[in-house]
């Protein structure tokens, strides 16, 4: 079916020229009807094409759509794809956390393309001027909705779904691979049968012969990779002879890369006329590559493909693998949801990875399918080839996999408790029936009319939706009013960093120890905030192998020997990079672990401002920006100047100075004696000018006092630099007299002067900011009893 017949207005917006066979049976329900639409059909069978057009149907009717891709890879690549829009006049605009966001292109644009998680956020922020565009879509394209079934990701889908149909009931477009139980999910989405689509592997463009092949299993793991690589290139050789292509799914970045090396010199053992080496075009091309080990391996016509390649390099790598330039590609599990690079010859080396926070485990079966969909190449293979290679004891398991499909379960039973949380707290669910007329709208509902064996019963999901508010309840999260229900600040903190309940309820329990509200405040340590981290929830999963306990026993001592050894090393690893001394057997899971900490480390900071002091959030303010910046104590407070890193920081501290005054009296002659250039250290010193700049004013502060007399004074603290929250408190020999926090600029506070049996008195007035990382400061006046 031609497209300039079926959308002429449009036909610039396809690289193609006429719709499949697949494409133009939909075709009617997209274009012809208003229902939502779900389509389940084989990869590669162009389902990217219907949610293109029914973006086209809703620009037509001057409607907004929404496109939610599974990775914030492949938003990227839609931004680029999809100029095709902005040529016909239409503004593409992708939302993602990597980018600041500008709200009123946002507001304007007519295609908005986001991940799951950055609509959630989106539409928990519905109310406010930033993101009150994600109201006014018309209709939502799922891309890839089989996603419900991931188990970290698949909640957050359910909850954004169901919520933008109650805020602004767009049309549902929602787009998988095959899938059994496609009725569950169109049930789900109110989606007629007229409207719903199961097309078969008769669909696909190239038939796909897949199969599971064995491997003896070794002693050793890392000897078993190599049994698997040889296994998995037996497979591939063939299909290299005959001038096809190869894909090959390893466990990690770094097994691409040591994969790949293998595989050159395997093939020239095995004699495979592969590579270019005599092609000086490009040995030319293949120079402007980053990565030096990629730059070698292209020429031999095997290359890798993961997600810590700079974009160029990737672009180039997928770019000669279309072309076929390169014979066999090794890559992470990210390229089979993104990029589409389809090769006559699939094969997953290992169906086992090491996840940082849960140790080894099974590869996820919807990865499994997604892989092993990238077999054939449309026009140029007759037939598509596919196989895991997995140890015998595996081996029943993925030959069911591929011979039933995987059936989409909801996920969100996982953590209901967080989600519900989140819709009371945004206004969503206001009373006790809400709560069950939410429920009814997720996925979860549907799935546990559709299989009671494997959920609970319909009577019995309300009584778990029941417990569930009366947890929340009993916790303080939620108040109830007869039926009303409102979120607590404590449920307001939880929802707003995304936070499972159980570290929110900590965080808030330290925060109380922090104020006094469990009787006598705390006065909270270092290692105090980070065994809060490091024990969240967040980590229950964290693993740590044999060979990283001795790296932790280093790093820690006998300090909390009472942990698990997986939140131990989380804290050997949050402990290390204080200083940028993180042991060699923990860097390999340092990255996600700190990522992870640093958003726990804001949200504890908020928790320690909201509901402790001033202080112990300040503190947290100092213990994140070590972690994340690598720097001592006492320079940590120079990472809150605009232009200055670790590098930089460590520089300066060596020269003396340390803090934000510092710099101020160095000025711009001192920081270029410190080894910054001239421009750095004009954009440094004005940085620091910005920052507060503290004056304390103790008035007619008496010197000596009479035993038993007394006398009201007062302190005044100035800030000469620019305004910012403050706590602000005076202690008389330690212990706190008053305090007040705010907006500083200048505030006064009375200190009373009483003499009393100690021979001295010290007064104090400290100053704390709770969202900077710089250290208190303080001054102080002595008064003799006389």
């Amino acid at each position: 079916m031609a497209i300039d017949e079926v959308l002429p207005a449009y036909a610039d917006a396809f690289p193609f020229e006429s719709f499949n066979r697949m494409q133009s049976e939909a075709l009617p329900a997209l274009l012809e009807r208003d229902d939502n639409v779900v389509v389940s059909a084989p990869t590669a069978s162009g389902k990217t094409a219907l949610a293109e057009v029914a973006i086209c149907r809703a620009l037509d009717a001057g409607g907004t759509a929404l496109f939610l891709a599974p990775l914030r890879a492949l938003t990227n690549e839609k931004e680029s794809e999809w100029e095709r829009f902005e040529d016909l006049g239409y503004s593409v605009y992708v939302v993602t956390g990597e980018r600041d966001l500008n709200p009123r292109r946002a507001e304007r644009a007519d295609i908005l393309v986001m991940t799951p998680e950055k609509a959630d956020s989106a539409t928990r922020k519905h109310d406010s001027p930033r993101y009150g565009f994600v109201t006014d879509v018309d209709c939502c394209i799922i891309d890839e909705v089989h996603l419900l079934d991931s188990d970290r990701r698949g909640s957050v889908l359910e909850v954004t779904i169901s919520r933008l149909r109650r805020l602004c009931d767009p049309r549902i477009v929602a787009l998988s691979a095959t899938m059994p139980n496609v009725d569950d999910v169109a049930e789900w989405l109110d989606a007629p049968a007229e409207t719903t689509f199961a097309f078969g592997e008769e669909y696909r463009p190239v038939p796909l012969e897949a199969g599971v092949k064995t491997y003896t299993h070794g002693e050793n793991a890392f000897a078993d990779k190599y049994r698997r690589l040889y296994r998995a290139l037996d497979l591939v050789e063939p299909h290299l002879r005959e001038d096809g292509q190869g894909l090959v799914f390893v466990s990690s970045r770094q097994d691409t890369v040591q994969a790949a090396k293998k595989t050159r010199d395997e093939l020239a053992e095995r004699d495979v006329p592969m590579g270019a080496r005599g092609d000086y075009d490009f040995h030319q091309e293949a120079e402007q590559l980053q990565n030096e080990t990629l730059r070698k391996s292209v020429l031999d016509g095997v290359g890798f493909h993961h997600a810590g390649l700079s974009k160029d390099d990737k672009n180039l790598v997928e770019r000669w693998f279309r072309e076929g330039t390169l014979g066999l590609l090794f890559s992470t599990s990210t390229l089979a949801w993104g990029v589409n690079l389809p090769a006559r010859c699939v094969v997953i080396r290992d169906t086992k990875l090491h996840d940082p926070l849960e140790g080894e485990v099974d590869m996820s079966p919807l990865d499994v399918l997604q892989m092993l969909g990238r077999a054939g190449r449309p026009g140029y293979d007759d037939q598509g080839y596919a196989w895991v290679v997995c140890d015998r004891s595996d081996a029943d398991k993925y030959r069911q996999l591929l011979r039933d499909g995987k059936e989409i379960e909801s996920r969100l039973a996982t953590d209901l408790d967080a989600h519900l949380n989140a819709e009371i707290v945004l206004g969503t669910v206001r009373d006790i029936d809400d709560v069950l007329d939410w429920i009814e709208t997720t996925f979860y509902a549907v799935r546990a009319r559709s299989a009671p064996d494997r959920y609970d019963s319909d009577g019995q999901l309300r009584d778990r939706v029941s417990d569930t508010l009366e947890q929340l309840v009993d916790r303080g999260f939620v108040e109830r009013d007869g039926l009303s229900l409102s979120p607590t600040r404590l449920g307001r903190l939880a929802s707003k960093f995304y936070l499972r309940l159980d570290t929110a309820r900590e965080f808030a329990d330290l925060a109380r120890r922090a104020d006094g509200g469990d009787g006598a405040a705390t006065e909270l340590t270092t290692d105090d905030v980070l065994r809060a981290v490091a024990t969240a929830a967040e980590f229950d999963s964290a693993s740590a192998r044999k060979d990283e306990r001795d790296a932790v026993r280093a790093v820690l001592g006998d300090r909390e020997r009472d942990l698990d050894p997986g939140p131990r090393k989380v804290l050997a690893i949050l402990d290390s990079s204080m200083d940028s001394a993180t042991p060699a057997e923990l860097r390999s899971d340092a990255w996600v672990i700190r990522q992870n900490a640093l958003r726990l480390l804001a949200a504890l900071r908020a928790f320690l401002d909201h509901l402790g002091t001033a202080a112990a959030a300040n503190l947290a303010a100092r213990v994140e920006a070590r972690i994340e910046h690598g720097v001592s104590a006492d320079a940590v407070g120079l990472t809150a100047l605009d232009g200055v890193g670790s590098g930089r920081a460590s520089r300066l501290a060596t020269k003396g100075l340390q803090s934000p005054a510092d710099v101020r009296e160095a000025g711009v002659s001192g920081l270029v004696e410190a080894g910054l250039s001239e421009g750095v250290a004009k954009q440094v010193v004005g940085s620091a000018q910005s920052l507060p700049d503290l004056r304390f004013d103790w008035g007619e502060f008496p010197d000596a006092i009479a035993s038993g007399g007394n006398e009201m004074c007062e302190v005044t603290v100035t800030n000469a630099g620019d305004g910012a929250r403050a706590g602000v408190r005076v202690t008389v020999n330690g212990h706190e007299m008053t305090a007040t926090d705010g907006y500083l600029g200048t505030t006064t506070l009375p200190v009373g002067v009483f003499g009393g049996d100690a021979d001295t008195l010290t007064y104090t007035a400290e100053v704390y900011f709770p969202d900077l990382p710089l250290a208190p400061v303080s001054d102080s006046r002595t008064v003799r009893i006389e």
